[in-house]
């Protein structure tokens, strides 16, 4: 099957419909018998109380799962995306009371409560613990009915306008998916004339693109400012469940190697033999590149995930064969590629847009891991399947390295260098490039007044030079680049999560490669397994490493240059 079967959720619009209202009802229900109440419970009544509210929680989940999934297939459906949010409004307005009269209880008795509900005892300690950042219920059901009309609203207009941008290229009209597929032609006017094309859209769209993120960035401002955070990023690592000095930690040690991207395209550049490397040649392919068509992906997926563990292969093997994954691109569509949890009582969703490159064969590869997580993760109850997005991007990035190692011994040497260029290259991109953006948000978000689209694109090419140095010249068309990236709409600091993955995974890869944990399999499954009922510490604490310990992040960059010297002594043989 090579489009969603949704079924697993809904049968159709009605089933949607009369679960939503039943679900308004149970909720109604549930605020009547405990609101203002949770103090005279005693610990087996919280218990039922807290399971009845996380199967409120599920249904919800489930809910706009399905509105979401039917926007991203075909954005035209906003407004049946929209009547979903504000109908699930109701449910959640009945819910905001539970967490917020927790946190209010007697210390004595919320910690009874936390020690009694053993399989939830995490959850409600990230509650109490993050408390003094809660309003009072009053503003709380006002943020809530806010929400919609914030930030969401402006993501929501961020995705159908992009979605709707058609790019002229050659007599075709290319959507974004198809004409940044040109930046891995081989011929070099190919990939400078689809730059400029695609720079020329943006710049077309700037104002509209410009205003976006200035709104997501004042409302930003605005809740921190409401809500005490001491500064915008915060709550991002709140929900990361990490600290402010690990992810500096992190962004430090990227920053001190930089040198590892300006010695891999100066390199790059003396192969292409170009005098000048610019912004539109960092993915020009060097080597022979196959093309990978989604059945040959598909079995080169399988065959490395079975070579790991077989429950990877069955948990992948379901998802080809029973309507799991969304394939290609389609007018309308939804750009990029995820893999979305959904609920347990259905399984999770990945949308693709393949175009037969190899690089989609290791998106396919990411996506799936990111399903296999979010699978295991079922074991644990629905509270607890919420990882944060450090740990969360892990196991996609560890699916990627499972195939990479798998095909790289099947190949000749011109395929070979091929694929090494391209693993560095999205290494960079995991890695060094999303310590960029962060660093573009965090100036970004530091300035008090609404920013010009010529302010923002300074800030943006300041940035982008800076991991670059002087290997790369960034045209005048690059400046505009940043508003197409959705991470910035969508998850504001989103992106620092892509690194410390990428460096996690660099780090149990090698560790599981040099065969000194004789359980790493086991041990990885039951940490995919966990989902978010431990911390991201004690996840990564199971195999020996500490990611508060700044000298953490040195062992995943070592891999990195371990990789690079590999490809230059492949290249000079």
């Amino acid at each position: 099957m090579l489009e969603w079967d949704l079924s697993a959720l809904f049968h159709d619009k009605e089933a949607l419909q009369n679960f939503t209202q039943d679900q308004i009802q149970q909720s109604l229900n549930f605020k009547k018998n405990y609101e203002n109440k949770l103090y005279t419970l005693n610990a087996n009544e919280f218990l039922q109380a807290l399971k009845d509210y996380e199967n409120l929680n599920q249904a919800l989940g489930k809910i706009m799962t399905y509105a979401y999934l039917l926007f991203a297939k075909n954005t035209q459906n906003g407004s049946f995306y929209a009547q979903y949010e504000e109908e699930c409004k109701k449910i959640e307005e009945n819910l905001l009371f539970f967490e917020l009269e927790f946190c209010e209880l007697a210390p004595e008795k919320s910690q009874e409560f936390t020690t009694f509900c053993k399989d939830y005892d995490f959850y409600l300690s990230n509650l109490l613990q993050n408390k003094r950042y809660n309003l009072s219920k009053n503003e709380e059901r006002i943020m809530l009915y806010l929400s919609n009309t914030g930030a969401n609203a402006f993501s929501r207009l961020f995705d159908e306008s992009m979605s709707a941008l058609k790019i002229p290229f050659e007599g075709k009209k290319l959507s974004e998916e198809e004409i940044l597929s040109k930046m891995y032609d081989e011929d070099r006017k190919i990939r400078k004339k689809a730059a400029k094309k695609f720079s020329k859209v943006l710049q077309k769209n700037s104002r509209l693109l410009s205003f976006i993120i200035n709104m997501i960035k004042t409302e930003r401002k605005n809740i921190s400012l409401l809500r005490g955070y001491e500064n915008a990023e915060i709550s991002r690592h709140i929900s990361n469940q990490i600290s402010q000095k690990s992810v500096d930690s992190l962004i430090a040690s990227a920053q001190k190697h930089f040198n590892l991207v300006s010695q891999f395209y100066k390199r790059k550049k003396q192969i292409l033999g170009y005098d000048e490397l610019k912004d539109y040649d960092r993915y020009a392919p060097i080597g022979k590149e196959a093309s990978f068509d989604f059945k040959t992906s598909k079995n080169i997926v399988l065959e490395a995930f079975q070579a790991f563990s077989p429950q990877f292969y069955d948990i992948a093997k379901n998802a080809f064969n029973q309507g799991w994954i969304d394939v290609y691109p389609q007018e309308n569509k939804q750009g990029g590629a995820f893999s979305h949890s959904a609920t347990s009582d259905a399984h999770p969703f990945v949308l693709l847009n393949y175009t037969d490159k190899r690089r989609d064969l290791f998106t396919l590869a990411h996506e799936l891991g990111h399903t296999i997580h979010q699978k295991l993760s079922y074991n644990v109850s629905y509270l607890n399947q919420n990882t944060p997005l450090t740990t969360a991007e892990t196991a996609s990035v560890f699916a990627e390295m499972l195939v990479f190692d798998f095909i790289k011994d099947k190949l000749k040497k011109e395929e070979l260098l091929s694929l090494y260029v391209n693993k560095i290259e999205d290494i960079f991109a995991t890695f060094y490039r999303q310590i960029n953006f962060t660093c573009f948000e965090r100036r970004l978000h530091a300035q008090e007044n609404e920013l010009s689209t010529e302010e923002i694109n300074k800030i943006w090419m300041e940035e982008s030079q800076k991991m670059f140095q002087d290997s790369v010249k960034l045209t005048k068309n690059y400046a505009s680049w940043w508003s197409y990236i959705p991470h910035f709409i969508h998850s504001p600091f989103y992106c620092y999560a892509y690194a410390y993955a990428q460096l996690l995974v660099l780090a149990l890869y090698g560790l599981y490669k040099s065969k000194k944990c004789e359980n790493f399999k086991e041990l990885y499954i039951k940490m995919l397994s966990l989902g978010g009922s431990v911390s991201p510490k004690e996840l990564v604490g199971m195999f020996g490493f500490d990611i508060e310990d700044e000298n953490f992040w040195e062992i995943g960059i070592k891999e990195i240059q371990k990789l690079i010297n590999e490809f230059m002594e492949l290249q000079s043989c």
